[in-house]
């Protein structure tokens, strides 16, 4: 039985870098949909702000469900 340690190494490094890419991008998706307390009246913030914070955190979550989609694709084909 002969392992290829190299290649082992290499699935163990793009697991782990792509899994926890993925999980910083839920993250920022639910930190943009979460509601914000604690701030002034005057602190500068715009109403858009919380706008694009949402939209943001929408396309975290489509990212995160491509890559969910393309890993299921992966095992299927």
């Amino acid at each position: 039985m002969h392992i290829d340690w190299a290649a082992l190494g290499q699935v163990f490094g793009v697991s782990l870098v792509v899994t926890v890419g993925l999980v910083g991008i839920f993250t920022l998706g639910i930190v943009g949909t979460s509601p914000r307390t604690g701030g002034s009246a005057d602190s500068g913030t715009g109403a858009g702000t919380g706008t694009l914070a949402r939209s943001g955190a929408y396309v975290c979550f489509a990212l995160c469900a491509a890559a969910v989609g393309y890993g299921i694709y992966l095992i299927v084909a």
